[in-house]
């Protein structure tokens, strides 16, 4: 697993992932377009480092665009969005009741997944998947934090209540709400990490 601030070496990379230097050379570029890793002069791609003001900004725009996305899927779910919906969320649960990080992250980003299909504003949905490895990196920070976890799934089940009762002025809420609480325990974590002489 690459950490922020790693370096890519191709061959290395070749080795690792058993393709040639031009298949990792196009993915590369491919990589850099989407702004997921940094060519960085004389030194070559590496992993980039996420900076506190780069993540508030992130956390910006996904209270205005998620919150919006929860107001239109209240107005626009089927029952059938609705119980996929509480099928991502029962499994970020199990996520959070055993500790498993990985499983959390998949099943938020599968519940969100599911309310921007719903919400039906393909501009929203895709420029929230164009920050979708950003925004994976800072729910790893901000639920690594002791009782992020449970408060997250506190707050998402508030966002699915709202779409269930199709108010979308409370959903949107919520939603935001969700956003800005996870902000503050990201930001929480980069302090940690200053105050212990880590990376920004």
């Amino acid at each position: 697993m690459f950490k922020p601030g790693d370096r890519l070496v191709e061959m290395e990379l070749c080795d690792r992932l058993g393709v040639s230097r031009p298949s990792v050379r196009e993915a590369l570029r491919s990589l850099e377009a989407e702004r997921l890793i940094s060519i960085i002069p004389n030194r070559g791609p590496q992993v980039p480092i996420l900076t506190v003001e780069e993540a508030s900004e992130i956390y910006q725009v996904r209270a205005l665009l998620e919150g919006e996305a929860a107001a239109l899927a209240a107005a626009r779910s089927t029952p059938e969005d609705l119980r996929l919906m509480r099928a991502a969320l029962t499994r970020f649960g199990k996520a959070t009741r055993s500790n498993d990080p990985d499983a959390r992250i998949a099943s938020t980003a599968e519940f969100y997944g599911e309310i921007l299909r719903t919400c039906g504003n393909r501009i929203i949905e895709q420029t929230l998947n164009g920050l979708h490895a950003r925004i994976n990196f800072l729910r790893g920070r901000s639920m690594s934090l002791p009782g992020r976890s449970r408060l997250s799934l506190q707050e998402m089940k508030a966002i699915l209540d709202a779409i269930e009762r199709r108010d979308a002025p409370a959903a949107r809420a919520a939603a935001m709400l969700h956003v800005q609480q996870a902000h503050s325990f990201a930001r929480a974590s980069y302090e940690a990490d200053q105050n212990a002489g880590g990376a920004p």
